[in-house]
């Protein structure tokens, strides 16, 4: 879950952060490589507009399939060490709800424990993640709002998730990560996320 400067990574960073979900809602058939081209083709636009100058106003419409399809065949080396499986979707009351795949071995030998006071000390293997909360993303930047967490199925305290996305967001110049409280900027000049059921528009 971090943010690198390349508009494309900071896509993968975003989605990361929100891991992933549930089968969209809706869903009609499984994604497919033509469902990743396209939107490789909107985040080339919108990639390009944020280039420009002055950059003109553009408002594109992502689907559920279309991300879907490009976290399978096309994020593999842009998703953080030890996230796989990765699937995002709306639901009805324009919230988030997902799973991941954690390596949780893999997570610990990358980062330093803090001991007993480590709640990853106490979680192992590769285990399904799942969480849910709203996404507010306005004035170019963003929040993601937790409302619910489990791991393995079992429900988590928000530390739990927190010190997931501290470890995935991790970067030289910000070693301490990501607080899931705290506000993020959104990449290319993006100004806003409107989450629907099934797609998000966005606009730059």
């Amino acid at each position: 879950m971090y943010f690198p400067s390349g508009f494309r990574r900071g896509v993968i960073g975003l989605m990361a952060l929100v891991f992933a979900v549930t089968p969209a809602l809706g869903q009609r058939h499984a994604p497919s490589r033509e469902d990743a081209g396209r939107l490789r083709s909107k985040i080339d636009a919108i990639s390009r507009n944020a280039g420009s100058s002055p950059s003109a106003p553009l408002v594109t419409r992502v689907t559920e399939q279309e991300v879907n399809a490009y976290l399978l065949y096309d994020a593999g080396d842009q998703l953080p060490a030890g996230l796989t499986e990765p699937r995002i979707t709306v639901l009805a009351d324009g919230s988030l709800s997902g799973t991941a795949i954690v390596d949780l071995d893999a997570v610990r030998q990358q980062r330093q424990s803090r001991g007993w006071l480590d709640p990853l000390n106490y979680l192992t293997g590769k285990v399904p993640v799942a969480v849910s909360g709203r996404l507010d993303a306005n004035g170019g930047m963003a929040r993601f709002a937790l409302e619910t967490a489990k791991v393995g199925g079992v429900p988590v305290p928000k530390m739990v998730v927190q010190e997931l996305v501290t470890f995935y967001s991790r970067t030289e110049s910000n070693p301490r990560g990501l607080n899931l409280d705290d506000p993020y900027p959104l990449p290319a000049r993006i100004q806003q996320i409107e989450v629907r059921p099934g797609e998000a528009l966005v606009k730059q």
